[in-house]
């Protein structure tokens, strides 16, 4: 019997979660024996796929970081490409991770011009570098998009064909929505504030002290509540060490778990910005957004970035909906201030969550399909030129 030969090279953990997803649809939904190969990690090696090598000798993110290993990295890239080239799949799917997977793509089309090449997760094009949309024509077939307006942004850019295929968060709402007995802990007293400081640690050491003052001045406003932290794994210590100088004390918890039943009670949230304010979206949580960087990332921004918000559920409803502070407007005042009609309740509230009520319908696909689903439903329709 023929096999479908499928190559997936993932660079971080986000795309190996995307790919294990994958990998499981395109089993459910090909009509032939699979072989796969390429770059992935611990999820999707838990779905039988070997990986070529660790996929944390290619998941490093920042300009330092990324000069400091520039060789392991090349190696790593050469190394890739030459299994690509040896393999000569039927299609390649290159997932999220774009300094590491555009850079075997663009290798791979040169050694293999007639190859199929589809990427999982567009680059931020409509947020900034937007000429790299075109840029990506020479070696890219086919976009997965996550977010509902990318196919218009790749289309207005002159970028690849793209397509909308959904969100993984999508998969997961039944983890995001409160039962009925969240949803009353969620309007009762005392009420719940999550905070959310970020993944990284430059986020998290420049807005855990301005966290911390924002929660000591909205008590003064609003009187009691409790306070749930859900901390990334990794810098859990470095969470705990800053939240030592909180005047209110933080639950702090751990885990995805731990961090949805967080979402399905709390009454608002404090976030900073990221992937994140789109859960507390699908979860209905009310948030204010905060940002800060660096003043050298501040004016390369400034220059670069290309949206009037940087807020992920504000750029799919076409509204400011959910406030944002950033930079000099990350103030405990202003963040308190904003924060305590969303705690107290009143048409704040309401028209916050009146707006969120809005994401489902701008992020349902046709017939409710999963996202996996969908994506592997695409990788399956390319047929490789003769």
């Amino acid at each position: 019997m023929t096999h479908r030969r499928i190559w997936l090279v993932a660079g971080e953990d986000s795309g190996d979660q995307l790919g294990a997803k994958l990998i499981r649809a395109l089993r459910a939904l090909s009509p032939e024996p699979l072989t796969l190969g390429g770059v992935g990690g611990e999820a999707m090696e838990a779905e039988g796929f070997r990986s070529l090598f660790p996929i944390d000798d290619v998941a490093v993110m920042g300009y330092l970081p990324v000069l400091a290993r520039a060789r392991t990295l090349l190696r790593r890239i050469r190394e890739t490409v030459d299994d690509v080239v040896a393999a000569s799949p039927d299609v390649l799917v290159i997932i999220d991770s774009p300094g590491f997977t555009h850079a075997v793509a663009t290798r791979v089309r040169k050694r293999l011009p007639h190859l199929p090449i589809i990427d999982y997760v567009s680059p931020s094009v409509w947020a900034w570098r937007p000429w790299r949309a075109k840029g990506m024509v020479p070696f890219i077939d086919h976009v997965l998009a996550l977010l509902p307006f990318e196919p218009e942004a790749h289309r207005r850019l002159g970028g690849p064909a793209c397509t909308y295929v959904g969100h993984p968060l999508i998969e997961r709402l039944s983890e995001l929505r409160p039962s009925p007995d969240e949803a009353a802990i969620r309007e009762g007293r005392p009420p719940i504030l999550a905070v959310l400081p970020g993944s990284r640690r430059s986020e998290i050491e420049r807005l855990m002290p301005v966290f911390g003052q924002t929660v000591s001045e909205l008590a003064r406003r609003v009187g009691p509540f409790e306070i749930e932290l859900p901390a990334v794994s990794r810098h859990r210590a470095l969470i705990e060490r800053l939240a030592v100088a909180w005047e209110r004390q933080p639950r702090i918890v751990h885990g995805e778990a731990a961090k949805h039943a967080t979402f399905r009670r709390a009454r608002a949230a404090l976030a900073a910005s990221g992937t994140v304010t789109l859960e507390l979206a699908l979860a209905g949580v009310p948030m204010v957004v905060a940002y800060k960087v660096s003043r050298i990332e501040e004016v390369i921004a400034r220059r670069l970035i290309q949206v009037p918000t940087i807020v992920l559920p504000n750029l799919i409803l076409s509204e400011n909906a959910m406030p944002e502070f950033v930079q000099g407007d990350c103030t405990p005042e202003r963040l308190a201030g904003t924060l305590a009609p969303l705690m107290a309740g009143g048409p704040a509230r309401r028209t916050q969550l009146d707006a969120l009520a809005r994401i489902d319908g701008r992020m349902r696909l046709t017939g409710d399909e999963e996202p996996s689903r969908a994506a592997a439903r695409i990788v399956l329709e390319v047929r490789r030129a003769a």
